[in-house]
Parts: C-alpha cells; sequence; structure tokens
C-alpha cells in the first residue's frame, strides 16, 4: 500500500464536479419549491429528499473512495 493512497482516492473521489453540483442544484430547487408553497408538509417533504439525497450522494462518494483507493 502506498502511503497518502487513501488521502488521494478521497481527493479523487470528491472530485466528480458533476456530482456535487448536482446534488447541490437539487438541494437548491427542493428547497425553493418548499419556499414558494411554505407549508409544514412542503418543508418536512423537502428535508426527506435532502436527506436522501445526501445519503445517495454519501453512498456514490464512498464506492468512488474505495475504488480508487489502494488497499
Amino acid at each position: 500500500m502506498a502511503d497518502g493512497s487513501g488521502t488521494a482516492a478521497l481527493t479523487a473521489a470528491l472530485g466528480d464536479w458533476r456530482r456535487n453540483i448536482g446534488a447541490l442544484l437539487f438541494a437548491v430547487a427542493v428547497l425553493a419549491l418548499a419556499a414558494v408553497i411554505g407549508t409544514r408538509v412542503a418543508y418536512y417533504t423537502a428535508v426527506l429528499l435532502l436527506f436522501a439525497t445526501w445519503m445517495a450522494w454519501f453512498v456514490f462518494a464512498c464506492i468512488e473512495w474505495i475504488r480508487h483507493a489502494e488497499f
């Protein structure tokens, strides 16, 4: 195992700008829609969608990190 391979793999995994920008744009759109609707149910739904988006982003980033790492 090479020194710093974990850090290099993490940098590579977090460097996917399409995944990062896509998750960010989706989060902004969901929050904007909830603000337009303005009900408690809309905000609750937005938070659930944001959590699911964050979890998907996290899982995909972990998969990429493992793929790039030299274990």
